[in-house]
């Protein structure tokens, strides 16, 4: 019997995902217009959102009723929408765990470039490279502050691992490839023996000032302006973080970067990596998969890894004691010792 007359084989996962591209459209579209900053407030008809933004009543209960559905919103039988406790957390812009600049900027800007992606698997090259353009720094100064709030929860179970809170001695803490400074801001919150030497292009260090000063630690942090592919770091750091920065490059350059890390190490420093981690015969996790493509759309050699390769690699740089840590999702944190 043939699968198409298999009345076991459906088609439903099809067409889930042929309509897989509208839940991030309309969710970022919810957080550009507002929709949930505004029932911050309390639970609103569609009428009175209409009244408060100033979009139309009916795209709003369009997009409102797919948030219904999606459980980002809850809806009384009187026709008022709210918050459920998830957007309440992770999609109104003055709560602390604010995602939606990521949601905006994935889901209105970053998808467009997946477009081309039946020219960009035939040539196996993406039609402009985001680490290696010219623009590349303004690229990364858009990107990095609407990520932080991914990262951070990371920083804090790291930071929790390492002991940092019990630290009677300094710290010294080197961000390479620092963004929004959030492993950097992370790990300096949990002790006053944490500085933070941050790394990365003249342009994103913009960033990374300007974050670091909204959580008043300008004092503790000093920047590193250059491109870690050919810079000197410096030795004697206690701590050396990547955050989100494999995933750029080609397995060469990532050997060279974790050598070139070990060596700004201090005799027992540690180095902590959180990458979107994939097991070793790329079967799962899908988010991993997924990324490994944004990759492919984005870099001229970038890809997802494996613990089991980046430990290989961390063996090569002469660090040991190699562990991992799975704070939840897709991202995995790898640690490893130097002796």
């Amino acid at each position: 019997m043939s699968a198409s007359s298999n009345p076991a084989v459906r088609p439903d996962r099809i067409m889930e995902m042929i309509w897989g591209y509208a839940p991030p459209l309309i969710l970022a579209t919810a957080v550009h217009n507002k929709i949930f900053d505004l029932l911050d407030a309390g639970p609103k008809t569609v009428e009175g959102m209409a009244q408060a933004s100033g979009n139309s009543a009916r795209g709003l209960r369009a997009i409102m009723n797919a948030l219904v559905g999606f459980q980002f919103l809850s809806k009384s039988p009187d026709g008022r929408y709210a918050l459920t406790p998830e957007s309440a957390a992770f999609l109104v812009s003055s709560k602390p765990g604010f995602l939606g600049k990521f949601v905006e900027f994935s889901g209105l800007k970053s998808m467009q470039t997946w477009l081309p992606l039946p020219e960009i698997v035939r040539t196996g090259k993406p039609n402009t490279a985001i680490n290696q353009q010219d623009e590349g720094a303004a690229f990364f100064q858009e990107l990095v502050e609407p990520i932080f709030a991914m990262s951070y929860p990371a920083t804090q179970i790291a930071g929790q691992a390492l002991g940092l809170a019990n630290a009677k001695s300094p710290v010294k803490v080197l961000d390479i490839g620092t963004g929004s400074g959030v492993w950097g801001i992370g790990l300096a919150q949990q002790s006053p023996q944490v500085s933070v030497t941050a790394q990365d292009l003249p342009g994103v260090l913009d960033v990374t000032r300007r974050m670091a000063a909204r959580f008043n630690l300008n004092d503790r942090f000093k920047f590193l302006p250059g491109d870690f592919h050919t810079m000197d770091f410096g030795t004697g750091y206690t701590l050396a973080t990547l955050g989100h920065i494999l995933h750029m490059l080609s397995v060469d350059e990532c050997r060279q970067l974790l050598k070139k890390a070990a060596v700004a190490l201090a005799s027992k420093g540690t180095i902590v990596i959180s990458e979107f981690l994939v097991k070793d015969d790329r079967s799962g996790p899908p988010m991993g998969l997924i990324f490994a493509v944004n990759m492919l759309a984005h870099t001229e050699n970038g890809d997802t890894y494996s613990f089991e390769q980046i430990s290989g690699w961390l063996k090569e740089a002469g660090l040991g004691n190699t562990r991992k840590i799975e704070p939840g999702g897709p991202v995995g944190l790898v640690l490893a010792d130097k002796p």
